[in-house]
C-alpha cells in the first residue's frame, strides 16, 4: 500500500545518499535540464508552427485553429493524463512522450522537404504534440516531489519557473529569427532535436520517481474513471488545496482577459502605433515581473505562510490591475505589468509548490491536472471576456471588470480556508 503524506515533508536526510543541495544533485539536475531544453523547444515552436501555417496557407483562421488545438488537449485528456500518470512508469512515460513529440515536430521538415506538407498535417502535428504535452506535463508535476524530496519542492519549483521565465521571454524572440533565416518547416527540427535530448536525460535518471521506501502500488483492475473520481474527491474534500485552486483559477481568467487585450491597450489606452517595439517591451516586462517571483518565492516561504503569500498577492493584483487600467504613461504602465504578472505568477507558484508538498504521491498526477487544467481553462475564457466587454466599452472599464472575479476570489479566501487563523498550520517547509 502507498504511505500515508502525514502533511509535513519529510526531513533532509530521509531520502540518504542524496546531496545535500539541488545544485549538487546529478540526478535532479539531468531532470531539470531535460524539462529546459524540451520547454525551449517548445517556446520556439508557439512562433514557428503559426507563421508556417500562415505561410503556407494565408488563413487567419486555420492559424488560429492551429493555436487553438495546442490548448484544447489539456482540456479533453487532462483528467485521463493525471489518472494515467498516476498508473504508469512515470520515467517510461517521461522519455516515451518526448520520443512522440520528438517523431511529430521532425514529420514538419521532412514533409515539406518532400514537397508534401499540407495544412491538415501541420494540425495533426499540432494537435499530438498538445496531447503528449498533456501526459508529460502530468507524469512530471508527479515525479518532482518524489526526485526532488518534499522537503526541496520550494527550491525545485523556485529554479523551475525562474528558467521558464527566461525562456517564455527568448524563446518566441529566437523562434521569430530562425522562422526569418532557416525558414520555419527547416527551424522545426531544433524543436525536434530538444525533445531527443530531453528523452536521453530521462532515461539515464536512475532514483525511483516515487517517495522513498515506497515502491509502485499495484494498482487495482478499475476502470480509469474511478481514478479520475478518486482525484476529484480528494480535491473536494480538501479544503486549503481547493481554495488555491479556485484563486488560481480566478487569476487565469484575470490574466486572460489582461493578455487578450494587451495589444489594443498599447494602442488604445498608451496611444502606441500597433507597430511599436514597445509592446513587445510591455511583454518582456511580464516576464521579467514572473521571474522575480520566482527567485523571490524561498526566501518569502520561509518567512511567511501559504494564505499571507496569496492574500498579499492577490490583494496586491487587484489594486495593481486598477493602476494599469487607468494609466496613460507608457513608463509607468511597464512597471505595474511587471508587478502585476510578478503577483499573479507568486499566487500560482505557491498553490502548485503547496500542492506538491501535501498532496499523496498516489494521487500527484492526477490532482495537479485537474488544478492546471482549471488554469489553462481560464485563460482562453478570460481572452473572449476581456474582448467581448471591451467591445460592449472600452479597454479600461473591460480590465476593470475582468478584475472584479480576482477581488471575489480575495474575498472568497479571506472568509474560507485561507483565514487567518488557519495560518499558523498553513506553510511551505523549504529546504535550507
Amino acid at each position: 500500500m502507498p504511505v500515508a503524506w502525514s502533511g509535513r515533508p519529510p526531513g533532509p536526510g530521509a531520502m540518504r545518499g542524496r546531496p545535500a543541495r539541488l545544485r549538487d544533485d546529478g540526478q535532479y539536475l539531468r531532470y531539470w535540464i531535460a524539462g529546459r531544453v524540451s520547454y525551449a523547444g517548445s517556446m520556439i515552436t508557439s512562433v514557428l508552427l503559426p507563421v508556417l501555417m500562415y505561410r503556407r496557407t494565408g488563413s487567419p483562421l486555420q492559424t488560429s485553429v492551429l493555436v487553438a488545438l495546442e490548448i484544447v488537449p489539456y482540456l479533453a485528456f487532462g483528467l485521463f493524463a493525471g489518472a494515467i500518470a498516476d498508473r504508469l512508469d512515470r520515467r517510461r512515460l517521461l522519455w516515451g512522450c518526448d520520443l512522440a513529440s520528438a517523431a511529430l515536430a521532425a514529420s514538419i521538415p521532412v514533409a515539406s522537404l518532400a514537397g508534401a506538407l499540407t495544412a491538415g498535417q501541420m494540425l495533426a502535428v499540432a494537435a499530438g504534440i498538445g496531447t503528449t504535452f498533456v501526459c508529460s506535463d502530468s507524469a512530471s508535476f508527479a515525479a518532482l516531489p518524489a526526485l526532488a524530496g518534499r522537503d526541496r519542492i520550494v527550491a525545485a519549483r523556485s529554479s523551475i519557473s525562474a528558467a521558464d521565465s527566461i525562456l517564455a521571454m527568448a524563446g518566441p524572440a529566437a523562434g521569430g529569427i530562425l522562422a526569418a533565416t532557416l525558414g520555419p518547416a527547416s527551424a522545426m527540427a531544433l524543436d525536434a532535436a530538444s525533445y531527443v535530448i530531453s528523452a536521453g536525460l530521462i532515461a539515464t535518471i536512475t532514483r525511483p520517481l516515487y517517495p522513498p521506501g515506497e515502491r509502485r502500488p499495484a494498482r487495482a483492475p478499475q476502470h480509469i474513471r474511478a481514478d479520475v473520481r478518486e482525484g476529484l474527491g480528494y480535491l473536494r474534500r480538501q479544503h486549503q488545496v481547493r481554495a488555491l485552486t479556485l484563486i488560481g483559477f480566478a487569476s487565469s481568467i484575470t490574466g486572460g482577459a489582461v493578455m487578450g487585450l494587451l495589444v489594443v491597450y498599447a494602442n488604445k489606452q498608451l496611444g502606441l502605433p500597433r507597430t511599436s517595439v514597445l509592446i513587445g517591451v510591455l511583454y518582456a516586462a511580464g516576464g521579467l515581473g514572473a521571474f522575480a517571483a520566482s527567485v523571490a518565492l524561498p526566501a518569502l516561504a520561509r518567512r511567511f505562510p501559504v494564505p499571507a503569500i496569496t492574500l498579499a498577492g492577490t490583494a496586491a493584483r487587484v489594486g495593481l490591475l486598477g493602476g494599469f487600467a487607468v494609466t496613460r504613461q507608457v513608463a509607468t504602465a511597464l512597471l505595474l505589468f511587471a508587478a502585476l504578472d510578478g503577483c499573479s505568477s507568486l499566487v500560482i507558484l505557491v498553490g502548485i509548490t503547496y500542492r506538491q508538498q501535501v498532496i499523496p504521491d498516489r494521487l500527484q498526477g492526477r490532482v495537479n491536472v485537474i488544478a492546471r487544467m482549471t488554469a489553462v481553462g481560464g485563460q482562453p475564457l478570460g481572452a473572449v471576456l476581456g474582448g467581448v466587454l471591451a467591445t460592449a466599452f472600452d479597454v479600461r472599464t473591460a480590465l476593470l471588470i475582468a478584475g472584479l472575479g480576482t477581488a471575489a476570489a480575495l474575498a472568497g479566501g479571506a472568509a474560507g480556508p485561507l483565514r487567518p487563523g488557519a495560518w499558523p498550520r498553513f506553510r511551505l517547509d523549504p529546504a535550507v
